[in-house]
């Protein structure tokens, strides 16, 4: 009996019905099993082409991407009420349709069977964890931190928070731990990876203010990139990078030869942690050859005549021998700089990770200052952050920044909080809290005996991870709140809290760019997994906060409570009237006040009339001596260790990456040590060897990768495996407090069996 060939689509059934006169049993073993059934593709709606039948969506919304600052919009296929696909929102002024591998991934590992899917608590370290009701785990909560207080003082908790969770959530948390709790000391992982360009930013513009937009990328006549692999770590920002039509001179300068700086037109390889003395070298190289923007520095800045006499000592030949960069590409990088009308410069993890890493920031603002590179189209000092919330975290979290951007120490600051949240201002902190570090040398001191890490893994993450973990076992309690229990912090926790991912939830988060994006829940979450808002609240109403709390009944709540307590702020949001405006503008930068919501910009920039956020409206140029690397390079331990991004497809300590198998498909399972070509020769290690590798902190196994990307005497190694944090110390910037993460020492060899 001939029978249709119902499993093929469209005209290519008939056609095969029709020309071979087929019985389909000679040609198909099933016809309408689910593995057929799957393949069956339908016309696409809402612009998406043609998909199978199983990921075809009844509706599409579009949602913020949880993983980096970049912020991309994506689109989300909903089915049955759940996403069950994605693609880039083409019409988000961000990505424009583009994302990077994690971004077309994202879904799957909040998805991951590994998800935590109940609170999980032990009576004494050792034992198993055993599953329990939120009942008895917010009462383990309240009890336990409790009694920690009441025999130890109020200040004897701390808390660590992240740039990963919502803006609304990180206020909800500070505003909890800090008036209600009474919790003075809390901070979060951006101090890991953005602290230095907020205090740079702090001290030379007078407030917390990237002033550039995405599209400078695009209208820039030189970029400049300084310790950042944009093709690894914001892949979609290189790309905008590639869409500017003004084929603008690309300028790396980074000890590596990165992935980015194989496409530059121009890549300066300095000595590792001698960019200080290479930016001040560049300024007295403008100011000897006049490529000044006076007018700009005169109106616009304060301090530059003490500056130039402060960079005089500064001459070719000493910053030549310092950087390892001949005279001959200093002239030519001074020329560049100096010739062209728009010159923007950009700047990650390279400047903030260390010893001296504000300084150095602003050394780079200071080129931007001095040649009236900001405020205008493809200009700027420009800093590009980490995580997807990093800058929420900064202005919203209550750590060391009271909220908004207010400071602790200015009473009208805590007196405006008091009045507008209705909380006496005696409970409101009038000084900041401790850093990270100082955090964890007070557990080490004995000064804080309990500690609740939200959504971050420091005991991965954290300088010197031996030492980390040894500092947390000195803890009464420690509460870890995280997607997974099986992290490496969470596996020493005494309580843990499952939490909800960026996809089970809703809230804003805020880009490098200022930009507002709204983040909707589109999945539930596993099991009796919370969101971290509704984690906070249970605690905070188990503590009994309520006579505020009520206030803060949804996120939408809180960000109207946000948009008053931001008003009159540098960062002011009182003009976004809701989410839906979010969604209807393609996210909204601040600063917008209620006085300018009538013509909303897609893309805007800072200090376009030359005013910054100082009291006398001025931006200040601000420098110091260089100072020498606290390790230096010793007999003992002669190779200087560098660490970064690794692949797109890596994120962080792998908590989430790890989970996806197609990403788990782009990068080694194994660590791994970049190392000359001719040290390997030297020490006898071919590539691919297992080698042993040593810094004063302890001692690890990876594999050897023999390259001509890195010079001699310099390693690198990818930040997102275990090993790497075993090898890093400890040493801070004194001003942001940021680790230094490149220029610790080591020294590795063949790891005979």
């Amino acid at each position: 009996m001939i029978r249709e060939i119902n499993t093929i689509c469209g005209t290519e059934r008939k056609l095969l019905n029709f020309k071979y006169n087929l019985k389909v049993s000679t040609f198909f073993r099933s016809f309408e099993g689910p593995l057929t059934s799957s393949l069956v593709r339908e016309p696409g709606k809402f612009g998406l082409g043609q998909l199978p039948q199983k990921l075809s969506p009844q509706q599409t919304t579009s949602s913020v991407c949880g993983y980096c600052s970049v912020g991309c919009s994506l689109s989300l296929h909903i089915k049955d009420g759940k996403a069950v696909n994605l693609s880039p929102n083409k019409d988000y002024p961000v990505n424009l349709g583009m994302a990077c591998p994690k971004g077309w991934d994202a879904l799957n590992p909040i998805r991951s069977p590994e998800r935590a899917k109940t609170p999980l608590s032990r009576n004494s370290r050792g034992e198993a964890m055993k599953s329990i009701d939120w009942e008895k785990a917010s009462n383990i909560f309240c009890e336990r931190f409790k009694k920690i207080q009441s025999n130890h003082g109020q200040d004897s908790i701390a808390f660590l928070s992240t740039g990963q969770i919502c803006t609304e959530e990180l206020a909800l948390l500070g505003a909890f731990t800090k008036f209600g709790m009474g919790i003075k000391h809390g901070d979060g992982n951006t101090r890991q990876c953005m602290a230095t360009s907020v205090v740079a930013y702090k001290e030379s513009f007078g407030f917390d203010a990237p002033p550039y937009s995405y599209s400078d990328f695009e209208e820039s006549d030189v970029i400049i990139l300084i310790g950042s692999n944009l093709c690894i770590a914001h892949p979609i920002l290189w790309q905008r990078i590639l869409r500017n039509k003004r084929h603008p001179k690309i300028i790396v300068i980074d000890p590596r030869l990165t992935e980015t700086a194989m496409q530059s037109t121009m890549h300066v390889p300095l000595a590792p942690r001698s960019d200080l003395t290479l930016f001040y070298g560049l300024a007295n190289l403008l100011i000897k050859n006049n490529y000044l923007d006076e007018d700009f520095i005169k109106k616009s800045t304060s301090g530059f005549e003490n500056f130039r006499d402060f960079v005089e000592q500064f001459t070719p030949d000493k910053v030549s021998e310092i950087t390892g960069i001949s005279i001959t590409v200093l002239n030519q990088l001074t020329e560049i700089i100096g010739t062209n009308d728009r010159v923007s410069f950009w700047w990650t993890m390279g400047v903030n990770q260390g010893y001296e890493s504000t300084r150095t920031a602003q050394s780079i603002i200071n080129l931007a200052l001095m040649t009236g590179n900001i405020g205008r189209p493809g200009t700027g000092a420009n800093s590009i952050t980490g995580q997807c919330n990093a800058m929420g975290s900064r202005l919203f979290s209550n750590t060391t920044n009271l909220l908004g951007g207010h400071d602790f120490r200015e009473y009208e600051h805590r007196k405006k909080i008091s009045n507008l949240l209705g909380v006496p201002i005696e409970k409101i902190p009038s000084e900041p809290s401790w850093a990270y570090d100082q955090i964890i040398d007070g557990i080490e001191s004995g000064k804080i005996k309990g500690l609740w890490i939200i959504a971050t893994n420091g005991a991965h993450s954290w300088t010197n991870q031996k030492r980390f973990k040894k500092i947390l076992d000195k803890l009464e309690f420690l509460v870890v709140q995280d997607l997974y229990s099986t992290t490496e912090t969470a596996e020493l926790a005494d309580l843990f809290l499952p939490a909800s991912g960026w996809a089970e939830k809703e809230g804003t988060f805020i880009n490098s760019e200022r930009r507002i994006g709204h983040i909707k829940k589109v999945l539930p979450a596993p099991g009796i997994a919370l969101s971290d808002f509704s984690i906070f609240r249970l605690l905070a109403k188990k503590w009994n906060c309520e006579s505020w709390i009520n206030k803060w009944n949804s996120p939408e709540s809180v960000f109207n409570i946000l948009k008053k307590i931001s008003s009159g702020q540098p960062c002011d949001i009182t003009g976004i009237e809701d989410y839906s405006e979010l969604d209807k503008h393609g996210g909204i930068q601040w600063p917008l006040s209620k006085t300018d919501s009538s013509a909303i910009q897609c893309e805007r920039r800072l200090f376009s009339d030359g005013l910054f956020y100082t009291k006398t409206k001025k931006a200040f140029f601000i420098y110091e001596q260089p100072k020498s690397n606290p390790e230096k390079t010793t007999k003992k331990f002669p190779f200087v260790l560098i660490t970064g991004r690794g692949t797109s497809a890596q994120w962080h300590t792998g908590t989430r990456t790890g989970k996806s198998n197609i990403l788990k498909k782009m990068y080694p399972e194994k660590c791994y040590l970049e190392i000359n070509e001719f040290d390997a020769t030297e020490k006898n290690i071919n590539d691919g060897d297992v080698i042993k590798i040593s810094s004063p902190r302890g001692t690890v196994s990876a594999t050897a990768f023999i390259t001509n990307t890195i010079n001699r005497g310099q390693t690198f190694m990818p930040m997102h495996y275990r090993e790497t944090n075993v090898l890093t110390h400890q040493v801070v910037d004194p001003y942001s407090r940021q680790p230094n993460y490149k220029g610790c020492s080591i020294n590795y060899e063949r790891n005979n069996p």
